[in-house]
């Protein structure tokens, strides 16, 4: 019975140890990914989307806490595969850590629902995982620069503005994607026609965000109906990948200081397009859980009315119920 026991729990370890080990390659390989869209504020390196914030509150959500460590390895890595290690990383490291998990933590405290199926679970995950959480690891990230002499003091708020914001709008864009993607299954009662819309309507948001990131004008506006569209007629299915879409296109715009972007400052441009970003995301997050929280309603109403059909038509007079009555003897 004791090798048994032994033999359970070196498998327990082991799928623990290589759990973490996933979750710090994904974080590492998103982090990579990242950093091609990274700008320099005041001689810090931000990114105005980053991918693996989006990953770790996932991960936590789903595989629980003891998968910090992979969350750790994670950021330490992607540090070193940016220069050398110095005594900052680890505050670095410390504070992308703790924000996630702080994140989860508030969002178990509140009852959060990972299939995002309520308008609360939408409004917990855009408050306090995404917008309060993300405020740690930007304020230590930025706080550990000033100190290790790596920014200066002067280049403290717009430093921390690009890192908070480009940490919550992973969280944002990333993990309610991610969420989905562990749900969805492909509908077996879906026609030709819903595949064409929704087709049509991938193709569309690319089309849209492409001309309007690219043109002189400021039509960056002209997104949201196709993101309302999708939210209406696929729920989060459709939406987050609309979202994701339009922030990758209109970061690329950015970096490359084209259609609007190109005569306005560095702070500026990282202002319009996390307005444009963060808008883009919240707007169809919430309105996708409506959608979801209302066509959950109904069915519920659907299921109780069919419940009580029933009661009544075995309660009615001349539609007696099944074994009625109970002898062959006359009433």
């Amino acid at each position: 019975m004791a090798g048994v026991a032994l033999n359970e729990e070196l498998r327990r370890v082991g799928a623990a140890g290589l759990r973490i080990l996933a979750v710090a390659a994904a974080y590492f390989v998103a982090g990579r990914l990242g950093l091609l869209q990274q700008v320099v504020i005041a001689g810090a390196k931000v990114t105005p989307l980053w991918p693996p914030t989006g990953i770790a509150v996932t991960c936590l959500l789903l595989f629980g806490l003891r998968i910090w460590p992979g969350i750790a390895l994670g950021a330490f890595l992607v540090i070193v595969s940016i220069g050398p290690a110095d005594p900052g990383s680890v505050g670095i490291v410390a504070g992308n850590t703790l924000a996630p998990v702080c994140a989860c933590l508030m969002l178990r405290r509140v009852g959060f629902r990972i299939e995002l199926d309520r308008l609360r679970d939408g409004l917990a995950l855009v408050f306090l995982a995404a917008l309060t959480g993300m405020l740690i690891s930007a304020t230590v990230g930025t706080s550990t620069l000033v100190l290790s002499g790596s920014l200066p003091l002067s280049g403290y708020w717009s430093t921390w503005s690009a890192w908070w914001t480009g940490d919550a709008m992973g969280v944002l864009v990333v993990a309610p994607l991610l969420l989905v993607l562990r749900t969805a299954r492909l509908p077996r009662d879906t026609g030709p026609y819903e595949w064409a819309e929704a087709v049509l309507l991938l193709a569309g948001t690319t089309v849209v965000t492409l001309v309007v990131s690219r043109s002189s004008l400021d039509l960056l506006f002209l997104v949201f109906p196709l993101l309302i569209w999708a939210a209406l007629r696929f729920e989060l299915v459709g939406a987050t990948p609309c979202v994701l879409l339009v922030s990758v296109l209109t970061i690329t715009a950015a970096t490359d200081h084209a259609g609007p972007f190109a005569h306005h400052s560095l702070l500026a441009t990282m202002v319009t397009l996390q307005a444009l970003n963060g808008s883009a995301a919240l707007t169809t997050l919430l309105l996708a859980a409506v959608v979801a929280e209302r066509e959950s309603t109904y069915r519920k109403i659907e299921h109780a009315c069919l419940d009580l059909a029933e009661v009544v038509a075995r309660l009615a007079p001349g539609e007696p119920g099944p074994g009625w009555p109970p002898t062959d003897e006359p009433i």
